[in-house]
């Protein structure tokens, strides 16, 4: 069984390839609706999200405790959208509306996001898992932002490291993540710059 991970940026084509994935497979598939429908502008999103879905697949609330995850049966593809929102409300849960978040809230906001992550990986059924790249833009304003920032960033990580399939999306294409190198290294040309 495998797993996949899109990321990359809002809007970028990532979930539509994800539920493109998941439907190849021809299996049942359960999706991980991260999102809640606090005002009308998320429900209005949910509702877009639901309307391109075909019948058939189900739905599962996705929470921030991992638990849920060993309940989707393994015959399924589970379809997690997304990563970032349930890391979202681990930040939130963490930091509030607090002016910074201290070291005590930003190592339990790591961990339980790696329960997230862990439980992803080791799932045995096959998983499509769709996350945002954040921290490309300006230092957020709130400790909630930046710790969201922060996990988001090492969590992406951890998942593409754990991945049988990774994919960084930009407007609409697909980079794949796992043939590129893990370390930069300097150029082996004979023509490279020098500092003098």
């Amino acid at each position: 069984m495998s797993l996949v991970v899109l990321t990359g940026a809002v809007r970028s084509g990532k979930s539509a390839a994800a539920e493109r994935l998941a439907a190849s497979l021809g299996r049942p598939v359960v999706v991980a609706a991260a999102g809640w429908e606090g005002d009308p502008e998320m429900a209005r999103r949910i509702a877009a999200h639901r309307g391109v879905r075909p019948d058939s697949w189900s739905v599962c609330e996705a929470g921030i405790d991992p638990a849920w995850v060993t309940k989707v049966p393994i015959d399924s593809v589970l379809l997690v959208d997304c990563l970032s929102t349930l890391v979202g409300a681990i930040a939130w849960e963490e930091a509030g509306d607090a002016d910074m978040a201290d070291g005590e809230q930003e190592g339990r906001a790591h961990s339980r996001a790696s329960d997230l992550v862990a439980a992803f990986a080791a799932r045995e059924g096959d998983t499509v898992v769709v996350s945002n790249e954040a921290g490309w833009g300006v230092v957020p304003a709130t400790a909630a932002g930046r710790l969201f920032r922060d996990v988001l960033g090492r969590s992406n990580r951890d998942l593409v490291k754990a991945a049988d399939a990774a994919y960084l999306v930009v407007a609409g294409r697909f980079m794949d993540l796992k043939t590129l190198d893990g370390a930069p290294a300097w150029p082996k040309t004979a023509n490279a710059r020098r500092l003098t």
